[in-house]
């Protein structure tokens, strides 16, 4: 499914979808913005987990603190992707 990112600005929210590799416990999610956690290996012979963060996040503030985070515990990022913007923001709707 293709997403417009055409409401899309620095101050709303929207959905996102962030992939690094390695293990995160999933108590972390309120440190990391809220985010589901969901730990899997991409193939049983690989050794290597991946952890992929799902959810809304308020705004792009909130994706950067959630990307540094992410990279102050070492996790190498893998993708980040947008989702759209699933829930309306009664902040910033025009």
């Amino acid at each position: 499914m293709k997403t417009s990112p055409k409401k899309l600005n620095v101050i709303s929210s929207a959905e996102y979808k962030i992939s690094v590799v390695g293990f995160l416990d999933e108590n972390m999610s309120e440190r990391l913005g809220g985010l589901t956690i969901l730990n899997t290996k991409p193939d049983q012979r690989a050794d290597t987990p991946i952890v992929t963060l799902t959810g809304n996040l308020t705004d792009q503030a909130a994706l950067f603190g959630v990307l540094n985070a992410l990279y102050n515990m070492r996790m190498p990022l893998l993708s980040v992707e947008y989702l759209g913007n699933k829930r309306k923001d009664k902040n910033h709707e025009k």
